[in-house]
């Protein structure tokens, strides 16, 4: 079961048929809104982290960024759209 990292948005709404239609089946969320969420550790199951550019601090994405360098996972920063989500997937 694949699973993808949601990093940004209070809600992702219909954003969540767009990642199940690409066969990823679980999604966890984190806001980032709250102080302890900058320090977020990536599930061990992900297999891609979606950022959501316009909700995420500097200082989060730099985090979640080299995380995922450091686990060699695809990484893919975007407004928070369904259109905008599916041109870079």
């Amino acid at each position: 079961m694949s699973a993808v990292l949601v990093i940004g948005g209070d809600r992702l709404g219909n954003i969540t048929d767009v990642l199940h239609g690409r066969g990823y089946r679980q999604i966890y969320h984190v806001t980032g809104r709250k102080h302890s969420q900058y320090k977020v550790n990536i599930p061990a199951d992900t297999k891609m982290i979606v950022v959501f550019t316009d909700f995420v601090n500097h200082n989060l994405s730099c985090h979640v960024k080299s995380q995922a360098k450091a686990k060699k996972l695809p990484i893919v920063f975007c407004r928070r759209s369904c259109t905008m989500m599916e041109k870079v997937l």
